[in-house]
């Protein structure tokens, strides 16, 4: 198990009332596909109606960040990238690896929407295996753990700053 689901403290409603948007790549689809079913699995255990998970397919994980960009838009409190490299005897996986890492990290940052890197990057098929509900758990789930608690951190940021603004609002200024 990860450092990160052994420190998530997780409520079974943490997830209640948010919205997930969950991307996943359709290459290497037994991968991708074990992923996904942690995510679902896990939003749903932390309350997450089904009606709140909207999957989306794309064909490859190139086409991850692209996809969240148009979404981060919406009406999704935090977005879910799930994907699977393996490297091959070309470069073409390292490049993959940085553009996919850079863009979906660029999303978040440009909309202030969580966008969760789950994308594996893997030496061979039998590392992505073990990462994706084998014997180094599922970094489907993790993902979407990061999500739960990415939303409940930006909600209560959101509380704090309505809660200056209301009590600021109440207070006259002075300026000498």
């Amino acid at each position: 198990m990860s450092e990160l689901r052994q420190h998530a403290d997780l409520g079974p409603d943490a997830a209640l009332g948010f919205r997930f948007a969950v991307i996943v790549s359709r290459f290497n689809h037994g991968i991708t596909a074990a992923l996904l079913d942690g995510a679902r699995t896990t939003l749903a255990a932390h309350g997450a109606a089904p009606g709140d998970i909207v999957v989306y397919e794309v064909p490859g994980a190139f086409e991850l960040p692209m996809t969240a960009a148009r979404l981060a838009g919406g009406h999704f409190d935090a977005i879910i990238c799930l994907g699977a490299l393996i490297k091959g005897e070309t470069p073409h996986f390292d490049y993959l690896c940085s553009a996919i890492a850079d863009g979906i990290q660029d999303v978040g940052i440009r909309s202030g929407v969580p966008v969760i890197f789950g994308v594996l990057t893997c030496e061979n098929h039998d590392h992505a295996a073990a990462r994706a509900g084998g014997d180094k758990g599922n970094k489907g789930a993790e993902a979407a753990i990061a999500a739960i608690e990415m939303v409940n951190l930006f909600s209560s940021i959101s509380a704090e700053s309505h809660a200056e603004e209301s009590h600021s609002d109440g207070q006259a200024s002075s300026i000498s």
